[in-house]
């Protein structure tokens, strides 16, 4: 599907540093993440990115960008105030992260 510029530039991501994550009780696809984003307390953030995560531990700390201007959705009981963007699926499934260390909320452009 094709977006205009003016539709495109709508969306604002930032670059978010990962606190906390933990499994969503009684779904397998889920983690909730608490997430810097530079603002004055964290975001939690659900995500659907349980299956490619093999040991969550190891995302803590992590920057990976991050939607954030979309309206909160309520999944599985729990609010969800931003989307974090990774790509591909199975093995060749990434979250996208800078490659140095950057202040959280960083806007990306």
């Amino acid at each position: 599907m094709e977006i205009s510029f003016a539709d495109f530039i709508k969306v604002e991501m930032r670059i978010g540093t990962i606190l906390a994550i933990e499994p969503v009780e009684g779904a397998d696809r889920l983690l909730k993440l608490s997430v810097d984003l530079g603002e004055d307390s964290p975001r939690q953030v659900v995500s659907g990115i349980r299956e490619f995560i093999s040991n969550p531990e190891e995302v803590i700390g992590r920057q990976c960008p991050f939607v954030v201007n979309l309206p909160t959705r309520t999944i599985r009981g729990l609010e969800s105030q931003a989307m974090i963007v990774a790509g591909g699926e199975g093995e060749d499934f990434t979250l996208l992260h800078p490659e140095k260390k950057v202040s959280a909320g960083m806007l990306l452009q």
